[in-house]
This record gives C-alpha cells, sequence and structure tokens, in this order.
C-alpha cells in the first residue's frame, strides 16, 4: 500500500511561523513535523509516499529529498494554487495505480500505528476517529456500533486527519481545482460507504502556534519524569 501525506495548506493560523516556512516543517521535539509521518508510515512497511506541496512548497523536498535517509521513495505533486484535500488527492490519483491508499494530514501530530490500515477496506473509505480535544468539542462524524461512520449522532467523535480511501472516491473531483474532503466523505456516509476506528492515544491537530508551543513542551516534561524516575 501507498501512502500520501498532505503537506501543501497555507497555515494562516500557524502564523507569522508560516511566514517563512511551511507548517510540516515546524519542529516538535527537533524533528521536522513532516518527517514524524515519513518514520511512522516507514515503520509500517509503507515505502512509497506522495506529499502535495503549494505554499513555500519547494522547502519541502530541498529538506526532505528523495526519502533514501528513510529508507523511502518520495514523490512530490506540486499545486501552483493549493486544491485541498480532495482536489490536491485527485491531482495524484494516478500514482496509486487504482488501490486502496493512506492519507495523513501533514499538520497533525501523533502515535497511531499506520500498520493497522494496511488491510484494504471494504468500503470506499476508512478513516480514524479521536476523542474530541478542546478546539473541537462537538465532534465531526459518529462512529456506531457496527463500524459505520455516519455524519451526525449525540457522541460525535474528531476527525484526525487520517484515512484510506478507494481511488474511485476521487473520479468525480475535477482535476486541478480545489475540492474538500468533509463533502465527500458525508455523501459516501449516506451509502454506508465508510467505516471507521477510535484512536485513545496520542494525537494533536498543531494548529496554532500555542498548540505546537504546548506539545514541545510536553516532550520536554516527559524527558524531565524519566529522568527523575531514573534515580529513585
Amino acid at each position: 500500500m501507498k501512502a500520501m501525506i498532505l503537506a501543501a495548506g497555507r497555515g494562516q493560523r500557524m502564523r507569522p511561523l508560516t511566514d517563512r516556512h511551511p507548517k510540516p516543517l515546524l519542529k516538535v521535539d527537533g524533528r521536522a513535523l513532516i518527517e514524524w509521518h515519513i518514520e511512522a508510515l516507514k515503520e509500517a512497511g509503507i515505502k512509497e509516499i506522495l506529499i502535495n506541496t503549494s505554499w513555500l512548497g519547494e522547502q519541502i523536498p530541498e529538506y526532505l529529498g528523495d526519502g533514501a535517509y528513510w529508507g523511502v521513495k518520495l514523490t512530490y505533486s506540486h499545486e501552483p494554487q493549493a486544491l485541498e484535500t480532495a482536489g490536491g488527492i485527485r491531482k495524484a490519483i494516478d500514482f496509486f495505480e487504482n488501490e486502496p491508499f493512506i492519507v495523513v494530514n501533514g499538520d497533525v501530530w501523533t502515535e497511531f500505528s499506520y500498520d493497522k490500515l494496511l488491510k484494504q477496506p471494504s468500503k470506499s473509505a476508512h478513516i480514524v476517529l479521536v476523542d474530541n480535544p478542546e478546539h473541537n468539542t462537538k465532534g465531526d462524524f459518529l462512529l456506531r456500533d457496527d463500524g459505520l461512520v455516519v455524519a451526525e449522532g449525540n457522541d460525535c467523535k474528531t476527525f484526525s486527519g487520517i484515512g484510506v480511501y478507494h481511488p474511485d472516491v476521487f473520479k468525480e473531483v475535477p482535476l486541478d481545482e480545489p475540492a474538500p474532503l468533509a463533502p465527500l466523505l458525508r455523501e459516501l456516509m449516506v451509502e454506508a460507504e465508510v467505516t471507521g476506528e477510535l484512536y485513545q492515544g496520542r494525537w494533536h491537530d498543531i494548529g496554532t502556534p500555542e498548540r505546537l508551543e504546548a506539545l514541545n513542551l510536553s516532550f520536554q516534561r516527559r524527558i524531565k519524569t524519566i529522568e527523575y524516575d531514573g534515580k529513585l
């Protein structure tokens, strides 16, 4: 299975940090955010990864190269105008050779194990949900007991930005035109074509400088705790 990391966004809420660097290159515990995804995908056995770029996009291949450092092959899809999630996937759809593929938002940080997604989904899409963070208390979608995901309910969870999709999901998306993913998912949910799972491990949406700072501080606290425990 191949994978795609979404890295084309402008990162308006992360300004001024993203005025000079694209958001996926911002550092988490000393490593670029996008490096965490590459390493985790490699650990799951995924060797071919496509990265879409737009804002300051030339910096990403300059920083990452061809992927040889991690033992993977990196391919890039540049968008002169950012095409949003579905539009970016549609532009690069031939890369996946009509096989299901993993997509992960480049602006989240997580310890999720991608090997859980290697089994091809029985439906058109399979998405990972997480418990609602403070900035999204109402959630996005409801995971039913039978594993299907629906658009509305009383206990909605937050879409993590991680999923597996069949290329057919994007066949009607106009080429080289901006298109969001959420409307496509809602259409598929009406047809009972989206399954899901709830991940309750570490996950952070790095949407603001404050959230990035808080995540980095959490690493510092963890290191201090380990050092303290080692002295006991």
